[in-house]
Order: structure tokens, then C-alpha cells, then sequence
């Protein structure tokens, strides 16, 4: 075993072409948040982490905008998909674990704060997790299929398996 056949697995991918609108939803939701966390710091970054209760938020708030960012820049191109996934579909759990439980609850849990709403409870909860929801499925999905046929991950693995067939 070489580490190509590591890389090989970590970017090969399924041929699909409808991979591409996944990506898209994706990465159009992940780079733009990302950046706005890093020029809105008070309002989307560090200072939202404070407010709801996440641990370090100086430096977790631009951590995970620029996670976001890279990240999702990476799922737009189709490029480490598999691997940029990863850390988006830690983010989706951890937004949701601490920004929806609370309002499922109608309280303060653990560690994070509730946030002022006009109702709490399931519906309010699942009204406000939709994205959360969506981005953690389609992170999910790009984690097990790839990036799919109109990638970088998919003309990597063309251009490097057809030189090793010549």
C-alpha cells in the first residue's frame, strides 16, 4: 500500500453529475457565511459565539469563519471535497447542539444561551434549524458520494489514473 491509494480512495469520486447542485448549495452557503463572520465579527463571529455561550469566542469565532470559508471555497471548486465535508459537518452539529436545543427547550442549556424569540419549542426549533439541517444533509451526502463528475477531485483522478494506464 502507497499513500496514492490513501489519496486515490479520499478523492475519487461517483460520477454523478447532479453532485455539482449539492456542492453548490453547499459552498454558496458556507463561503459567504465564513467571510461574513470575519468582517461582521461582532455581529456573526466572535461576538454571536459570546452571546451564545461558546467557549473562547476570540478565538473560535474566526476558527470557524475561516473553516467556513476555506472549506467551503473548496466544496464549490470540488476539490478535497470529501475532506472539507468534514469540518462542515462538525459545524452543523455543534449549531445545532448549541443554538437549537435551547429553543426546543425555551431555555438556557449547558453550557448556551437561548436567544430572545416570540415562541420556543419544537415548531421553533425546527423552523430556525431548517439551514442547519440542510447543510449538515448535504455535507453528509458530499462526505460519502464526493464531489461528483465536474470537479477538481474527479480531473485529478482522471489525469493522475490515466498517466499511470499509459
Amino acid at each position: 500500500m502507497s499513500d496514492t491509494h490513501g489519496w486515490k480512495q479520499t478523492i475519487m469520486t461517483s460520477d454523478s453529475p447532479t453532485n455539482l447542485f449539492i456542492r453548490l448549495a453547499v459552498g454558496c452557503v458556507f463561503l459567504p457565511e465564513g467571510i461574513q463572520k470575519l468582517i461582521f465579527p461582532e455581529i456573526l463571529g466572535s461576538g454571536r459565539f459570546a452571546d451564545i455561550g461558546i467557549p473562547w469566542p476570540e478565538l473560535m469565532g474566526p476558527f470557524v469563519g475561516w473553516v467556513e470559508l476555506i472549506c467551503g471555497l473548496f466544496i464549490l471548486l470540488g476539490f478535497a471535497t470529501r475532506v472539507s465535508a468534514i469540518p462542515l459537518t462538525g459545524i452543523m452539529i455543534v449549531a445545532l447542539i448549541s443554538t437549537k436545543v435551547p429553543i426546543w427547550l425555551g431555555e438556557d442549556w449547558w453550557i448556551f444561551n437561548v436567544r430572545e424569540l416570540d415562541r420556543y419549542g419544537f415548531w421553533s426549533m425546527a423552523h430556525a434549524s431548517r439551514t442547519d439541517w440542510a447543510m449538515l444533509m448535504g455535507s453528509i451526502y458530499l462526505l460519502i458520494a464526493g464531489a461528483g463528475r465536474w470537479s477538481v477531485d474527479a480531473w485529478l483522478t482522471r489525469r493522475k489514473y490515466s498517466r499511470l494506464a499509459d
